[in-house]
C-alpha cells in the first residue's frame, strides 16, 4: 500500500496519521490512503499568492499560452501511463480515455486561445469609448490576473479531466490554483500532479494538491480568490454559503449534477437514422463512467406512441452491455467508483422505485465478468418507466448517480418541453430529431433551464461529440440545480479569472496603457517607413503619412471592369435618386485598394506578408475629383513562436489604415495584418 502524498509549498508532504483509506474499485482490495492532516491550508494558499502568482503575472498570454502547449505535449506522451491506475477506479479503457486524453485536449484548446489575446500579461477588450466632443477623453476596459489563488473541489468521477479542464483555465489567465480532488478517486490525481511537477513546466507555486480532507479550506479566502466546484447540489449549496465567501465576495463557480434529459422527437419513428440515433445514445450515456457523469441522460422523454419500441430497442442494447473488470477483453461497463456510491446508488433506486417500474435491469441479478461483484462497487443499468411523469415526480427530484435513467412519455412537444424544465435546471439536454419546426419549438421553449443544447440527427452524426461531452470552447454549466455557473466556454471561462476594469484618459494614456494605438493618440512620423523596420524595432504610434490621389472617373470604371462590380452606384448617375449619393462615387474596395497603394513600400525589407483585413469601414462616400490620402499607424504588436529550427522569427502587427480626404474627415477606416521579420533569428 502507499500513501498518496499531498503537493504543497514546493514539496511533497505525507498527511500525519493514518489517513482516509483508498480502495480498488474492481476488487475491494486497499491500494493505499490520503490525508491532509498538518496541513496549513492558509500558509499554501499565501504560498500560491506570493510565487505561483507573480511568476504567471510576469508571463504573457502568448507564453502563457505556449507553456500550456508544452505541458500538454509532455503529458500526451507519457499517456499511457495512467490507464493502469484509471481501471482501478472501475473506468474502462473508453471511460480512461475521455479522462486522461479529453483533459490533455483542453490544455490543448486553451493553449490555442493565446491567438485571441494580446501579447501581454493583461487584456484589453473590446473597442475605445468617446467620452468627449473633441475626441480628447476616452475610455476603454482592460482585464487583470487577479492576484489570488484558485481553488478548486472537484469530484470524484474524473480525477484527471477535473483537474486539467479548470487548471488550464486558471493559468491561462495567469492565476495559480490549490487542487482538491475527492479522496476516494485522489490516487489518480496524484500521479498526474507529480509528473507535472517533474517536468518543471509550470513555474513553483502554480499548482498545489490536497489529497485528503480540505475541511476548512475556505476560511482563510479572500476577496481576490476564485473557488470553483464541482459535486452534488447539496455539497454546493453548503459551501457556496459559507460565511468567509459571502464577506469577502469570493467568485464561486458551482457546476452541480443534474436531471439532464434526452428528447426523442416526434419524427424519429423506428426505421429512421435518428430512432437508431436516438437508442444508441441513451444507451452510451447510461453506461460510460457506469453513468458517473455529471452529464449523463437521467430522463428519456419520448412520444407516448413510441415507449414500446424505446423500451424493446434500448433494452435490447442495455442487455448486450457486459459488466465486469476493465482489463477483461469485450467488457464494456466497469464498476463504480467505490463502495460509498454503490451504497448511496442504490438507496436512490430504491427510492424512485416507490412511484416507477423497473423494464430493464436488477439491483440483484446481474453478471459480473472477470470480477467478484460482491467484493467490487458493481451495478447493473437500471431502465425505469414512469407512466405519468406530471404528477409521478420523483424522477425530476431524485438522481441516481449512476447506470440509472427513466422513459417518460409525452403528448406534444410542448409537454416534452415541460418535462425537460421540470428537471429545474440542468447542464444538457439533448433532442433527436430531423425536423427543424421542432428543433426550433424544443430549443428555444428549453434553453433558459439548460447550459446546453444537443441538436443530433444524420447529418451532424458521425462527427457529433455527443450528449455527455462538455467541449472547451462552449461553456459547461447550468442554471438551477445544476448550479447556475459556468466553466470552460473559450475566453469567456478564462475571464472568470480577471478582474475587468475601466479606464479612462486622453488617448495616448490610453494607448500607452493598452500598447494599442486609439484614435487621437500621439503619432510618430519621425524615422524610415514602417515596413523597413523590423518587428522588435516598430513601435505603437509609428506613423506613416503618405503620398495623395485624386480619384477620377476612369478610375471608378476602370475598377469596375477590373472587379467586375458595375453596381448602379458606381456606374449608372441617372439611378442615383432616392439614394444618399449625389454621383457615381467610387468603390470602397477601389478606396481600400489604393490606400494601400499610397502606405506600401514595394522593395523587399523585413515585411513577409498581408495577410487580413479587419474592422474595415466605409465611412464617407468619395466622388471624382476629391483627393484621398492615408495615415499608416503602427496599431498593434503581437510576436509569434516559431514552428521548428527552420521556421522564420517574426511577429503580427496590426497597422490601422486612416484614409482621409481633402477636408480631413476619414472615409474609410481599417486595419491590416502583417507578418514582419525579427531582427533577432535565434
Amino acid at each position: 500500500m502507499r500513501n498518496y502524498e499531498n503537493y504543497a509549498l514546493g514539496k511533497w508532504i505525507k498527511g500525519d496519521g493514518e489517513g482516509i483509506p483508498l480502495f480498488n474499485a474492481i476488487n475491494g482490495e486497499q491500494i493505499g490512503t490520503a490525508g491532509s492532516k498538518g496541513l496549513d491550508f492558509s500558509d499554501m494558499m499565501d504560498y500560491a499568492r506570493k510565487t505561483g502568482g507573480p511568476a504567471l503575472r510576469k508571463m504573457t498570454f502568448q507564453e502563457r499560452g505556449l507553456m500550456l502547449k508544452k505541458l500538454a505535449l509532455y503529458l500526451h506522451s507519457i499517456k499511457k501511463k495512467f490507464y493502469p491506475i484509471s481501471f482501478l477506479t472501475g473506468a474502462t479503457k473508453v471511460d480512461s480515455w475521455i479522462d486522461i486524453e479529453g483533459g490533455i485536449g483542453n490544455l490543448f484548446t486553451n493553449a490555442s486561445l493565446r491567438r485571441q489575446f494580446p501579447d501581454l500579461p493583461y487584456h484589453v477588450e473590446g473597442s475605445a469609448a468617446p467620452l468627449s466632443k473633441n475626441g480628447t477623453f476616452i475610455g476603454h476596459h482592460i482585464m487583470v490576473p487577479k492576484q489570488g489563488v484558485a481553488i478548486h473541489i472537484n469530484a470524484f468521477n474524473f480525477p484527471i479531466w477535473g483537474m486539467l479542464e479548470k487548471i488550464a483555465v486558471n493559468l491561462m489567465a495567469g492565476v495559480p490554483a490549490i487542487v482538491k480532488p475527492a479522496t476516494i478517486t485522489s490516487y489518480l490525481t496524484e500521479v498526474m500532479v507529480r509528473e507535472i511537477i517533474d517536468s518543471g513546466i509550470l513555474p513553483e507555486g502554480s499548482i498545489q494538491l490536497i489529497c485528503g480532507s480540505a475541511r476548512g479550506i475556505l476560511d482563510d479566502v479572500t476577496s481576490e480568490d476564485i473557488v470553483t466546484f464541482t459535486g452534488s447540489a447539496s455539497t454546493g449549496q453548503i459551501l457556496k454559503s459559507h460565511p468567509k465567501l459571502i464577506e469577502e465576495a469570493v467568485p464561486f463557480n458551482m457546476e452541480a449534477d443534474s436531471l439532464n434529459c434526452s428528447v426523442l422527437g416526434e419524427d424519429a419513428i423506428p426505421g429512421t437514422a435518428e430512432f437508431d440515433l436516438f437508442i444508441k445514445e441513451v444507451q452510451r450515456e447510461m453506461t460510460v463512467k457506469a453513468g458517473q457523469k455529471c452529464t449523463a441522460v437521467r430522463r428519456i422523454i419520448v412520444p407516448e406512441k413510441l415507449v414500446e419500441d424505446v423500451q424493446i430497442e434500448l433494452g435490447k442494447r442495455l442487455s448486450k452491455t457486459i459488466i465486469g473488470d476493465p482489463t477483461v477483453e469485450g467488457v464494456r461497463m466497469g464498476s463504480l467508483a467505490g463502495k460509498e456510491q454503490l451504497t448511496e446508488v442504490t438507496e436512490k433506486v430504491k427510492q424512485l422505485e416507490q412511484s416507477q417500474d423497473i423494464v430493464f435491469g436488477s439491483l440483484e441479478k446481474f453478471k459480473v465478468v472477470g470480477a467478484d461483484k460482491n467484493k467490487g462497487s458493481f451495478i447493473s443499468p437500471i431502465l425505469f418507466l414512469n407512466n405519468d411523469p406530471f404528477n409521478k415526480v420523483d424522477c425530476h427530484n431524485i438522481e441516481a448517480f449512476g447506470p440509472v435513467s427513466t422513459i417518460l412519455p409525452y403528448k406534444t412537444i410542448d409537454e416534452a418541453i415541460k418535462l425537460a424544465r421540470m428537471g429545474k435546471g440542468s447542464l444538457v439536454c439533448s433532442i433527436i430529431t430531423n425536423d427543424m419546426k421542432i428543433a426550433e419549438e424544443f430549443v428555444v421553449g428549453a434553453a433558459s433551464m439548460h447550459g446546453r443544447i444537443l441538436v443530433l440527427n444524420e447529418a451532424c452524426s458521425k462527427e457529433s461529440t455527443g450528449h455527455g461531452s462538455p467541449m472547451p470552447l462552449l461553456t459547461h454549466g447550468g442554471p438551477g440545480r445544476a448550479g447556475g455557473g459556468e466553466e470552460m466556454g473559450g475566453i469567456r471561462g478564462i475571464k472568470h479569472y480577471l478582474q475587468r476594469t475601466a479606464i479612462q484618459g486622453h488617448p495616448t494614456t490610453i494607448t500607452n496603457l493598452t500598447k494599442q494605438y486609439q484614435v487621437g493618440a500621439e503619432q510618430n512620423t519621425e524615422g524610415p517607413h514602417t515596413f523597413r523596420k523590423h518587428f522588435e524595432e516598430i513601435e505603437i504610434g509609428d506613423t506613416v503619412i503618405t503620398d495623395k490621389h485624386t480619384v477620377t472617373l476612369d478610375d471608378i470604371e476602370n475598377f469596375a471592369e477590373l472587379s467586375g462590380d458595375k453596381f448602379y452606384a458606381h456606374m449608372d448617375e441617372n439611378s442615383l435618386d432616392g439614394t444618399i449619393f449625389t454621383e457615381r462615387v467610387a468603390h470602397g474596395y477601389f478606396i481600400m485598394s489604393k490606400a494601400a497603394g499610397l502606405f506600401v513600400d514595394p522593395p523587399k525589407g523585413p515585411v513577409l506578408l498581408n495577410y487580413g483585413i479587419d474592422e474595415c469601414r466605409f465611412t464617407k462616400p468619395v466622388y471624382p475629383g476629391m483627393t484621398v490620402g492615408v495615415r499608416f499607424t503602427a496599431k498593434e504588436k503581437i510576436s509569434q513562436e516559431k514552428r521548428d529550427e527552420e521556421d522564420i522569427a517574426k511577429g503580427i502587427v496590426k497597422f490601422l489604415v486612416d484614409v482621409y480626404d481633402d477636408e480631413g474627415e476619414t472615409v474609410m477606416l481599417a486595419t491590416i495584418l502583417t507578418m514582419i521579420r525579427k531582427l533577432d533569428q535565434s
